[in-house]
Formats: structure tokens, sequence, C-alpha cells
């Protein structure tokens, strides 16, 4: 079956597909897609019995009516798939892509547009090889504007996702420290997130810039089809950094604008939001609502008042380059008190035992009371200084905190996803 049969049945289906055998849609498709632990061949049964319409699979023993749809291969039809139905949307997408505050910058890019369009943007931060096809074909004939998250932790990946959605806007957040133990370096970083650019350069597309980023403007290379922002009074879309010391606040067409995000590294984020809505002629007006109602979640920058503790909890994940920024950031905020919770960075490969030394010798240099480190690559650093703790584990941490509990302390939270910090919540 080619892939514009298989699309002819994913209209009938009102565009609706399922992975997951938990939470099948009726009149769904159900795409059997395979894992390191899992065969979801094993499960179309299931899904067609819990009311999806179709079940894909590729092993063929599986195969018992008109109902499952053989292919070659289950993952590469759904990628097909939504490039197929990406053409038939016509429609303008923006990628984005970089090493920190991509799934920040995606959500107020969708804030600010959404204002004045119809949008569909990637949920969560499902940016990869399924993810970006699943965001593709969850947009509708209705969606005005598509805007897709791109996540890579090697070279070629954002390549490949590229050539899955045909963007014909794209952006990179930053350059930064993030999953060296794919990338091997980071030049391979810039190498590997500048993909889009190359995307974008070949097919003759747009490229948003951050031009106060030295490092992006060599990756683009004199392009000509750029959009430039920026705190520079040369740019089109000037846009200055009013303050940082609490929540950000910027100034853009001569008016404050004031989020609920804390960090000066969010200025950017918030410049890319306001720069693309300008492009799309998005008002002013509403430019600063979308911005100044966005609140983050999932663990991003939460300001969180917790009995006598106030806590930054930014525990969705962290590299060095995301760690560095927050705390440089935690260190200037006016607040007395502080004390830092910090889990082990992961995907660092050969370099993760010096990338947390230099985060512990900033500590040492720039703190003086209250640290907690937690995890094994922390615990094995080295200090002389007292107020730094280091737990090999969380149960340690926890036990830690029963004996000494926490109080009157403006507190940042901070690690990687797989550490899972927001369960110090329930320590303090």
């Amino acid at each position: 079956m080619t892939i514009k049969d298989i699309y002819k049945h994913f209209v009938k289906c009102n565009g609706t597909i399922s992975t997951d055998t938990r939470n099948i849609e009726k009149n769904s498709i159900f795409f059997a897609l395979k894992g390191t632990h899992f065969n979801g061949n094993k499960f179309a049964k299931s899904a067609l019995e819990k009311g999806a319409s179709f079940s894909i699979i590729d092993e063929k023993e599986y195969a018992i009516n008109e109902q499952y749809i053989l292919v070659k291969n289950v993952l590469e039809t759904l990628q097909q798939l939504s490039t197929y139905h990406r053409k038939k949307l016509n429609i303008p997408i923006i990628a984005l892509t970089g090493s920190n505050g991509k799934t920040t910058t995606k959500e107020l890019i969708n804030a600010v547009l959404s204002t004045t369009y119809k949008t569909s943007a990637t949920i969560g931060n499902l940016n990869n090889h399924i993810g970006v096809p699943l965001t593709l074909l969850q947009m509708s004939k209705e969606t005005e504007i598509g805007i897709v998250e791109m996540g890579a932790n090697h070279l070629n990946e954002i390549e490949f996702l590229s050539n899955i959605a045909l963007p014909d806007y794209g952006l990179i957040t930053n350059f930064g420290k993030a999953h060296l133990e794919g990338f091997g370096s980071i030049e391979g970083v810039i190498k590997g997130k500048s993909e889009l650019y190359n995307y974008l350069k070949t097919h003759n597309k747009t490229i948003f810039i951050n031009k106060n980023d030295i490092t992006q403007i060599k990756q683009a290379d004199n392009y000509k089809s750029i959009v430039e922002f920026g705190a520079d009074s040369q740019n089109k879309i000037q846009i200055e950094l009013e303050n940082s010391q609490s929540y950000v606040s910027v100034k853009y067409d001569n008016k404050i604008i004031k989020s609920n995000l804390i960090g000066a590294y969010n200025f950017n984020n918030i410049s890319v939001a306001i720069a693309i809505g300008k492009y799309f002629n998005v008002s002013t007006k509403n430019i600063t609502s979308a911005i100044e109602n966005y609140t983050p979640t999932n663990n991003r920058s939460q300001i969180i008042n917790k009995g006598s503790n106030t806590i930054v909890l930014d525990a969705y994940n962290a590299n060095p380059t995301s760690m560095i920024a927050a705390l440089e950031n935690f260190k200037n905020l006016e607040a007395t008190n502080k004390s830092l919770f910090l889990g082990d960075m992961f995907e660092l490969g050969k370099k993760a035992k010096q990338e947390h030394q230099d985060i512990v010798n900033f500590i040492e240099s720039n703190f003086s009371e209250s640290v907690y480190l937690i995890g094994e690559h922390f615990y094995n650093t080295k200090t002389d200084k007292t107020f730094i703790n280091r737990f090999k584990t969380f149960e340690e941490l926890k036990l830690h905190i029963k004996k000494a509990p926490i109080n009157d302390k403006s507190i940042l939270i901070k690690g990687s996803r797989v550490m899972a910090l927001e369960r110090i919540l329930d320590l303090i």
C-alpha cells in the first residue's frame, strides 16, 4: 500500500493517530512502533479492539484481515505520511532547535502567533524522529501556521528532521554544552544545530537570527533571507532588556513588556517570539498580552512559594551551559538566604567529570552557604568548602533534610530530567 493510499485512510479517520494502546482514540490509525523493549505489532489487535480503525504493522504474522495494513517499516511510514500531510497542508512551518530554551521559546512563539492565527505547535517536547511526525500529523486544514520543535543529540538528526518537516522559517535558540556525549564537542553541537540553517539556505527559506549572538551570525554566513532582531539600534526589530533582577521585562516598540519568566537568558527567548510576531504582522498589543500572560510550566523556571521558602524550580533539564546561566541569574537575584539544590547533568560522555567539577568551582567562587549536590557525578567532585553538601543518591538527601529541615530560604532547584529533582518539593 502506498503512502497516498494510507493518507486516504488518514483523512477518513479525521487525521487521528495513535501509538499507544493505553490511550487509543476511536476511529484512529494505530502505528505499531517498535522500541528496545517493546514491539508494537503485538498490540495491533488490541488497538483495533479498543476502537482504532486500522493498525499499521511491519510483521506479516500479525496481519489478520483488511484492518491490518502491512508496510516495510512502521516508523518510516509514519515519517513519510507526516511529510505527505505537511505538503498537502501547504502552510508556513516555523522550525526551531538549539541547546537550551527550545520548549519555552516554542511556547512563547505559539502564544504570540495564536492571538492572530490558528496555530498548531509541538506538544511538550515531542521533538525527535517520532515526535516531529506526530506534531505534523496533528495539524489540520484549519491550521494557518505550524510550529515545530526539533531536538537532537547527534550529527545529522536536525538535517533528517528538517527533511521531514520541510520548514519555511527557522531559528536556533543558542549553542551550548548539551549532549556532548553524542556531538563530541561544542564544535559538534554548533555543526549539528546549524543543519537547520543549512536546510533553510539550500531551499531559499528564511532564518530568524539574533544579531547579538556572534556564533549564529557566523553560521548564517551572510545569507540573504534573514530577519534580524536584538538589542541593536540598527536592527529593524529592536528589543532591549529592561530588567532581569526578578521577572524579565523588555522594551519593544516604546512599550515595556513584563514577563513571568526569570533569568536574563530568557531575554533571547522572548525576543524571538516578538520578532516572529512582528514578522507575521501581530499587533504590539497582542504581542504584549501574549508574553505577559504566558506562565511557565513543567518545572521550567517556575516560582513556587512553599511554607517559608521561595523556590525557583528549574528541574526539567540541565547541561553545563544552562546550569551556569541559572546559577549566574540566581546569584544576581535580589534575595537573601540562598540555597542551591543541583542534580547531575547527563549525556556529557568523557567530559562529565570535568564539567561537574567546573560547576563546583563556580559555586565555590560565587556562593557561601547551603549547597546540596545530588548524584554520582557531583558526589565525586572535589571541594574543601563545608557549605557544599554532596549526596550520592536522592535517598541520602532525603534523610539529611529530615534531620536538618530547610526554612526561610530562597532556593534554586536544577538538574537533568533523570534526576527528577521536583521531588525536593515534598521534602521542604
